[in-house]
């Protein structure tokens, strides 16, 4: 048995003033690959194990992962789907890709879907699993060009591993004439918001257990629920299910009725109501023990946001919060003004605020702040996390400022803090703040729960605000609700 394995993951926000060309997605293949992500909470690591229990040989032409930005550059789509095609071409049983699912390219709104046709084009009856992010937006071109599609169940994404084993398991079974899968899907036009979506609270919480028991039970192969993203301005955005059924369709079809009837009745708990700055902030000071950890979702770099708006950050020290630690803030400029320094000097930067976002009309306004140079790293360390456990990451040269009892934490390059390495690496443990300002939505909480006394969110502006209506969609389906409150379920 000779199986494909690849992984090509991207979160495209088209509001995102950022480029994604093929650097940004670090690719890596064949050997180097497997060692990278073998024994890690990731789909390629559940496929590598899958494989190799099965006796196959292994063929992976690229493993490329890049942080949510802008549209991916047409030259990096090329390359690595490229790569992808080449290696079916050049023959083999199967196919198993780890991919995102909200992938938007400077020439296709899907381009997951123009993935799957290219192989399709190739070989027209070869097996194909794909596992997904929660935020995927389905297409009809997803569905007819895979044999097993399975989704992430949890949010902050802790069963990556879990979902890859799902798709991986059913497709081997498949190959080996033990199932034979059928797909049926569907999505409904909800822009639902992220706030609102984890599978851990209500109102997707009953939805996902159905889809997961259904699954568990052996009612059906797979089952899965995505919450879809909703920052990007292509038709095919919505919140969606996808069934996977032995043979036949009816039991599928029944569940995937029933879990997106229960979804479409839900629809108005689907939407987060955001409140000013001030009111947020002026809660979290009334609070007497920490950490209080503070999450900025506006500006938040794991759906595409620079992660160098300076607005909240600026607003918390105007009001004197005390020992806070803040970052990870993205600011190369800043980074390489500190080294150059060195570890103890003083020095006043003009921290942030280097990226306009244009689509929302926001200029970048730095802040000026001084204090001690009290660490510098290579920004380098091993997530401990529940949240892609074991990948070793990377953020680039990484300095701390401290002014007093407040440690800002600025990187060359952009994280999302789901793990708290990205401060405790760099010498400082948020359990010992009183405030902990980071720039994330719902992943946070897979490493910073435990050690969070209260969780205050704070609207700052940026392109991935819960603001919808002031985002200029021109491409979204409509009606969509919530846009459309007069939205039907069949629009």
């Amino acid at each position: 048995m000779r199986l494909v394995l690849a992984v090509m993951r991207h979160e495209t926000n088209t509001f995102s003033p950022l480029s994604t060309p093929l650097a940004a997605f670090s690719p890596i293949g064949g050997d180097r690959a497997i060692a990278a992500y073998r024994g890690t909470n990731n789909p390629l690591a559940a496929y590598i194990e899958i494989a190799e229990r099965a006796g196959a040989e292994i063929v992976l032409p690229v493993a490329g992962n890049a942080s949510p930005s802008g549209p991916v550059a047409r030259a990096a789509f090329e390359e690595m789907a490229g790569s992808i095609c080449q290696a079916v071409e050049a023959g083999c049983d199967g196919v198993m890709l780890d991919l995102h699912g909200a992938m938007v390219t400077e020439e296709h709104d899907d381009g997951e879907g123009e993935l799957l046709r290219r192989i399709r084009q190739i070989a027209p009856e070869l097996p194909i699993a794909v596992a997904l992010d929660f935020h995927t937006n389905l297409s009809a071109g997803m569905i007819a060009n895979a044999t097993v599609i399975t989704g992430y169940c949890t949010y902050p994404h802790v069963d990556m591993y879990e979902t890859g084993r799902r798709a991986g398991d059913t497709l081997i079974r498949a190959m080996r004439g033990e199932v034979r899968p059928v797909m049926l899907w569907r999505s409904l036009p909800i822009l639902s918001h992220m706030l609102r979506q984890t599978p851990a609270e209500q109102p997707m919480k009953d939805v996902m257990d159905l889809a997961m028991a259904a699954e568990a039970d052996g009612r059906v192969l797979n089952a899965s629920v995505f919450g879809g993203f909703p920052l990007a301005d292509i038709p095919h955005v919505g919140l969606g299910a996808v069934v996977v059924g032995d043979g036949e369709a009816a039991a599928a079809g029944q569940l995937l009725d029933r879990l997106l009837d229960l979804a479409w009745q839900r629809r108005r708990d689907f939407v987060f109501e955001i409140e000013p700055v001030a009111d947020s902030l002026a809660r979290a000071g009334e609070l007497e023990d920490g950490p209080v950890i503070l999450v900025d979702h506006g500006d938040n770099c794991g759906a595409g946001g620079p992660q160098d708006n300076m607005d909240v950050l600026a607003e918390v020290l105007r009001l004197g919060f005390e020992q806070v630690a803040a970052g990870p803030v993205w600011d190369p400029a800043s980074v390489a003004r500190m080294v150059e320094a060195g570890v103890g000097a003083e020095v006043t930067l003009q921290l942030g605020g280097k990226t306009d976002s244009p689509s929302m009309e926001l200029r970048g306004q730095p802040l000026e702040v001084s204090g001690t140079v009290s660490c510098i790293t290579d920004g380098r360390f091993t997530v401990r996390g529940p949240m892609a456990t074991g990948t070793r990451m990377n953020m680039g040269r990484t300095a701390v400022l401290r002014n007093g009892d407040i440690d800002i934490v600025v990187s060359e390059r952009r994280f999302e803090p789901y793990d708290i390495g990205c401060f405790t690496h760099a010498g400082v443990d948020p359990a010992q703040k009183k405030y902990v300002l980071i720039k994330s939505r719902q992943h946070f909480r897979a490493g910073f729960a435990p050690i969070a006394r209260h969780v205050v969110l704070i609207a700052g502006p940026g392109v991935c605000s819960s603001d919808y209506a002031s985002f200029p969609f021109k491409n979204l389906r409509r009606p969509i609700y919530p846009l459309d409150p007069d939205a039907t379920r069949n629009a």
